[in-house]
């Protein structure tokens, strides 16, 4: 098992932990306080790897799959209950009090993603501007009129100070008809003007999103060159000798101006020998190389096993963003009811067929997409953690039964009754929520597979 795939599993245990445990920690707190007796409480399924009781006899339990949790409470449903614990069994307790005690997981969810972008706006968030370097001809950044050398300062309304927030300002409108708005600014203009152009189900490839690509907008990054950083033992550009600084100067005659430019010449040739002059030390070199194929479905592309050195940002495209304590908490709780609100959006668009359900992730993604935000460091993986959060919250409150929202469905229609559904009802709805759950496990599974 590769380094790369142990800091990815690493990092999914924690960022899973960490949200499960303040989503049973939700159940457990209010259960307590509602005189509720707490049986047990556990992060992960299976055998336990840690086991210990407080004080009231609450056996807590750190188990070995860290899949999810649960409170186990009294309760007559699941077993015989003494007559004088009666009046701590959960079945026994007001609906009212019910109804509390199975909200307050996902509202912990919530809570943890307001926490986590409150560090995030406080600390500062670093990014660039989001500058037009080209437009694709006949895409909604055309019709829109967007042009190089504008930067974009808002989308329908909303600013864009980096080009990660523009990123996550396209993402809320994926499957969305309808006007998009921009508000975008000259180089060296303090004029800002509106422009805006029509979506129609507007989507991107969910094996490979790239919302603003996908709007037909290329943003402007400092050229890199063609040198190489590093390279790959057993790789066509170690067979030829190329070593770490060189810089490529020509292919086949031709003049390589910088590293989009290389990437490009290599990956048209596969398996086709190559006459490549490097410069070393100030000194031309002169090399032959032969990209192998790599095969990806239906498409064969060339590649020689080389990084790119990195690049410096121009200080003028470089911006922060960065909150006082009280205006973090503001902007966190806002960042979070947004959240909600895309996530419900996208479910709905979903289901009705307006995004497709390729979008939906397990797992193996999750953990992948965690491992990448930690290599960007805490700010990113808080950020990741927050919207898991959400989405955790948000699809534990679905009225599905089985789920957190199920069983306050249950409990609502009690409240309006004056008495529970029978359980014969109870049991079928659990079971179709059952396989509701699995199904959209095992999809997202799939997807994940898809994917590798």
């Amino acid at each position: 098992m590769s380094l790369a795939v142990i800091e990815q599993i690493f990092y999914f245990v924690l960022v899973l932990g960490v949200l499960i445990t303040f989503h049973e920690f939700g159940h457990f707190w209010v259960a307590r306080r509602c005189g509720v007796r707490v049986l047990r409480f556990s992060i992960g399924f299976g055998p336990a790897l840690l086991r210990w009781r407080d004080r009231r006899d609450t056996e807590f339990v750190i188990a070995l799959l860290p899949l999810g949790g649960y409170v186990k409470m009294l309760d007559e449903r699941e077993g015989e209950v003494p007559p004088a614990e009666l009046i701590h069994a959960f079945n026994r307790r007001p609906v009212g009090q019910r109804i509390a005690t199975v909200a307050a997981g996902p509202l912990a969810n919530f809570v943890l993603a307001i926490l986590a972008y409150w560090v995030v706006f406080f600390h500062g968030i670093q990014g660039v501007m989001p500058v037009v370097s080209g437009v694709a001809p006949g895409s909604v950044a055309a019709a829109a009129g967007l042009q190089p050398g504008e930067e974009i300062v808002a989308v329908d309304g909303t600013e864009t100070p980096t080009v990660q927030i523009l990123g996550e300002r396209l993402v809320r409108r994926l499957g969305d008809s309808g006007t998009i708005r921009f508000a975008v600014r000259a180089p060296d203009s303090d004029v800002v003007r509106e422009s805006s152009a029509e979506l129609s189900r507007w989507d991107v490839d969910p094996d490979a999103p790239d919302p603003i690509g996908d709007l037909g907008l290329t943003l402007y990054r400092p050229p890199v060159p063609a040198v190489a950083a590093a390279v790959q033992p057993d790789s066509p550009a170690a067979a030829a000798g190329l070593q770490p600084g060189d810089r490529i100067v020509s292919a086949d005659g031709q003049p390589i101006a910088d590293w989009e430019a290389w990437v490009d010449y290599v990956r048209a040739r596969p398996g086709r020998p190559m006459s490549v002059v490097v410069e070393r030390d100030g000194q031309p070199f002169s090399l032959e190389m032969t990209p192998r194929s790599v095969v990806e479905g239906e498409q064969v592309y060339g590649q020689v096993g080389m990084a790119a050195a990195g690049v410096e940002w121009p200080e003028e495209y470089r911006r922060e963003v960065r909150f006082g304590p009280l205006q973090s908490l503001v902007r966190g709780a806002g960042s979070t009811w947004d959240t909600s609100v895309m996530i419900v959006q996208s479910i709905g668009r979903m289901l009705v067929g307006d995004i497709s359900v390729r979008h939906l992730s397990g797992p193996i993604t999750i953990a992948k997409v965690a491992g990448a935000s930690a290599q960007y460091g805490l700010v990113s993986l808080l950020q990741f953690m927050a919207l898991l959060s959400v989405s955790l919250g948000v699809l534990n409150l679905l009225p599905i039964p089985v789920l957190d929202g199920g069983h306050l469905l249950y409990y609502g229609i009690e409240a309006v009754r004056g008495k529970p559904l029978s359980e014969h009802v109870q049991e079928l709805g659990y079971r179709i929520g059952l396989f509701l759950v699995i199904g959209l496990m095992l999809l997202a599974l799939y997807n994940d597979f898809l994917r590798l």
